[in-house]
Order: structure tokens, then C-alpha cells, then sequence
């Protein structure tokens, strides 16, 4: 075992762990994360999508130990006082992008890497940046609706909190 630090949703963690585990293993068993789905395990289908320095990484494909000392956000970061919705999650649910929710974490972490980047982004953009995840029932129309939707809205908060 080994001990590697983590910062995960802006909070430092000490976790040991053996050498060979994904962060995806150390989230949802060891640090009972569960928000974060584990849908194949081989880095397919996207449930496990996460955001690392910035970019939306399936978390089954990065080693633990890879991980220490970066800067990690998941699902369960994304409330920014711990019960409200982020703005994009809600965006999901006003377009009816949420069916069995299964896929939904990832979807929207690979969202918020998108608009993290621009609030404007086109629908090619779009579908570029969730290409990585599947979605057995919704078509993906709804999603795409979504992440434009969410971009106005973060677009709006910032003109309410004079950024």
C-alpha cells in the first residue's frame, strides 16, 4: 500500500492505496463516493467521467497514484452550498435530459469541463465534448439542449453576481 494525497472537490484526503487501482475503485470503495458510476471499467462508456486539472477523464482509466497531487472534481462536488443544484444539473432536468440516470454524472461532468472552457459552446462542440459517453435512452437531442441551456444560465449568474 501506499499513501498519496488527494484533492478532490477542493478538499485535501490522505488515502493508501495499492499501486495497481483506478481512481475510479478509490472513489466509489474507499472513499464511498458513489456518485461517480462505474459502468464498464474499461474506459467504453463514460459513467465514470470526472474532471482532473481541468479535463473530463474517465476515472476507471487513471491509476490512483497518477492522481495524487491533481486537482479532481466529481459529481458530488458540484452543489456549491452542499443543496442546491448546480446550475447545469438543473439545465439537465428543465430539458428533460434525465431518463434512467444512469449515464447523467458523467454527462454532466463532461459538461462542466465544456462550459468550464465557454459558455457558448456550438453544437458540434457539444457533441464533441460527450462523444466519450453513451446514452442508451435519451438521444442525446435533450442533452445537447441541456448544456446549451446550462451555458446560458451560468451566463445569467454571472451577470446577477456582476462578473
Amino acid at each position: 500500500m501506499e499513501l498519496i494525497s488527494l484533492k478532490i472537490n477542493g478538499r485535501c484526503c490522505h488515502v493508501a492505496v495499492e499501486k495497481n487501482w483506478n481512481l475510479l475503485y478509490v472513489l466509489r470503495e474507499v472513499l464511498d463516493m458513489t456518485g461517480t458510476k462505474c459502468g464498464c471499467d474499461t474506459n467504453d462508456c463514460g459513467a465514470c467521467k470526472i474532471i482532473i486539472d481541468g479535463e473530463a477523464v474517465t476515472a476507471c482509466s487513471v491509476k490512483a497514484v497518477n492522481a495524487a497531487g491533481k486537482d479532481i472534481e466529481t459529481i458530488e462536488g458540484l452543489s456549491r452550498d452542499g443543496h442546491h443544484l448546480h446550475p447545469i444539473q438543473q439545465a439537465y432536468i428543465d430539458c428533460g435530459a434525465v431518463q434512467c440516470g444512469f449515464c447523467t454524472p458523467g454527462m454532466v461532468m463532461a459538461s462542466k469541463a465544456l462550459l468550464d472552457k465557454t459558455l457558448t459552446p456550438t453544437e458540434e462542440q457539444i457533441r464533441e465534448a460527450l462523444k466519450g459517453n453513451l446514452c442508451r435512452c435519451t438521444g442525446y437531442v435533450k442533452i445537447v439542449e441541456a448544456v446549451k441551456r446550462a451555458g446560458k444560465l451560468l451566463i445569467e449568474e454571472g451577470e446577477n453576481n456582476g462578473m
